[in-house]
């Protein structure tokens, strides 16, 4: 067996035209579901990106015991699961965050590994004295500043250095992945990753892809939106959109050259494909641009996935309504290759399910200090704490590392040893009280938050999540639910008193708030 697994970041599902997207046009994500299995209930798990990513290589959530961090001791990572079984896997990607201190563990599960450079923030080129000046004229106001050790900073540095198409790091990372597939194609044995930060901010592309959405905008560069509620006029509104879209085509036009790769060297009928992304991003629905700051809208957790399996050609272009998440990922590349998923997994295999199997009744998701969500295929639920700045909340970890720093002497102050989790192999973990003043608590975290109120919804009367209803019948079976995924994912007692899930059949009673 081979597989190809395409990672895509921040990939909107709603504006594919595989589900129905219409403002986009991309032919060869239509080509992609003609010749794949469309899941139409795929969710994310814990967010973001980096938790994301933990869940997808552990088919475990993380979001309840855990913000952004790095893979830890006891996580099964399925890349070292197949290197144990002789399965050779290779990472690309231009995903900077592996090698910042909150995911420097990831990319070393893998055989081998190659980083793009140049995307966002990633202090890639060196400019000491930037002729700060002449750029403050080329970019908005918003994603600009001299501060070093910034994103708007060093993405200004990077994006001096690319200017043709080919310097783009996602075209990069393609090409990487062309050059491994003509070394590799007739060995057997193998996943390689292709992944691109693309289409995450800022909306960055080549001109050509820019023209068909030409917006007339006059101003200087406004492509990178920030994280909360829309108040800039229409028109800078419609230029990030359509910078947007225009990264999107882009990758688009790139997967295209994937398909003709597989096309031209048959591969469809020995390699496996895997085309999905880590979340969505709000271009100013519900009045909000990004995530992280406000209720996990379905489009940010209803995400696209597409899986090719050669074993089972006849189902290329099905469609499937199973409920599906991140988690199922890593138990589905195991059976590819004939290995077992370990007692820890949540996820199951998608490459045994038939059209429409429910194996799962609800997807749970959220961010760690946020709302715990579900969804089950027609509801979303999104449960808040009462107060997001009183909640009792510990992170979990024997790698204490954010973001971009490690665990500060103040917040460790405080740790202690708490004993093992059914999940953790007998190891002892740090737990950890979270503190208003860790970069995660304002970053991500409850501090970040603009919205903490609980909510339910009904996506078959309101598929654009704008009414939030009353139903105390349909809430206390979405708690009851919710409250067995918890268990499921052994969730620590506070994640549960945090939410007033303890007493959950008289709280299900009372209206929504």
């Amino acid at each position: 067996m081979k597989a190809v697994f395409v990672l895509f970041d921040s990939l909107n599902r709603h504006v594919l035209a595989p589900y129905q997207g219409t403002r986009v046009p991309t032919p060869n994500f239509d080509r992609l579901a003609a010749r794949t299995v469309t899941y139409d209930n795929h969710y994310v798990g814990s967010l973001p990106c980096m938790p994301a990513r933990r869940d997808m290589l552990t088919g475990r959530l993380t979001f309840l015991h855990r913000s952004w961090g790095p893979l830890e001791p006891f996580d099964n990572a399925f890349p070292e699961l197949l290197h144990r079984k002789g399965i050779y896997s290779h990472l690309i990607t231009d995903h900077f965050h592996y090698w910042e201190d909150g995911g420097a563990t990831y990319h070393n599960r893998y055989d081998s590994y190659e980083f793009v450079r140049g995307q966002e923030g990633d202090p890639w080129k060196a400019m000491v004295q930037p002729h700060w000046e002449r750029l403050r004229e080329m970019y908005h106001a918003r994603q600009f500043t001299t501060e070093r050790r910034k994103y708007f900073s060093q993405n200004i540095v990077n994006r001096e250095f690319i200017r043709e198409e080919k310097d783009f790091p996602s075209a990069q990372c393609f090409a990487h992945g062309f050059d491994f597939l003509d070394r590799n194609r007739d060995a057997d044995n193998w996943l390689l990753q292709i992944e691109t930060f693309d289409p995450h901010e800022p909306f960055h592309a080549p001109s050509r892809f820019k023209e068909p959405f030409d917006t007339g905008w006059k101003g200087p560069i406004r492509d990178w939106p920030r994280y909360g509620r829309v108040d800039e006029l229409p028109d800078e509104c419609e230029e990030l959109r359509a910078n947007y879209y225009a990264v999107v085509a882009m990758c688009d036009h790139l997967l295209g050259q994937l398909l003709d790769y597989f096309d031209k060297h048959d591969l469809w009928k020995d390699t496996a494909l895997v085309v999905t992304t880590d979340h969505g991003f709000l271009l100013g629905e519900h009045d909000f641009w990004a995530k992280n700051r406000m209720n996990l809208y379905e489009e940010v957790a209803h995400i696209p996935l597409f899986i090719h399996d050669p074993r089972n050609a006849s189902r290329a272009g099905l469609r499937t309504a199973s409920l599906t998440q991140s988690i199922d990922l890593a138990p589905t590349f195991l059976d590819l290759f004939g290995a077992e998923a370990p007692p820890e997994s949540e996820g199951y295999s998608l490459l045994s399910m038939k059209n429409n199997e429910r194996r799962r009744d609800g997807a749970l998701f959220g961010y760690f200090g946020g709302a715990v969500n579900i969804a089950d295929g027609r509801y979303t639920y999104h449960r808040f704490p009462a107060d997001l700045a009183r909640q009792e909340i510990y992170q979990y970890t024997l790698m204490p590392t954010h973001i971009f720093a490690p665990f500060s002497p103040e917040e460790l102050s405080d740790a202690r040893l708490a004993e093992p989790f059914p999940f953790t192999k007998g190891a002892k973990l740090l737990k950890v009280p979270v503190l208003e003043r860790s970069p995660m608590y304002l970053n991500y975290g409850p501090g970040a938050l603009l919205e903490s109120d609980t909510r339910l919804y009904d996506l078959a009367t309101d598929p654009g999540q704008t009414k939030p209803i009353t139903d105390a019948p349909q809430e206390a079976r979405l708690i009851n639910m919710m409250i067995d995924l918890m268990k499921a994912n052994d969730a620590p007692p506070e994640a549960f008193a945090r939410l007033d899930l303890s007493s959950a059949d008289e709280r299900a009673a009372e209206p929504v708030r």
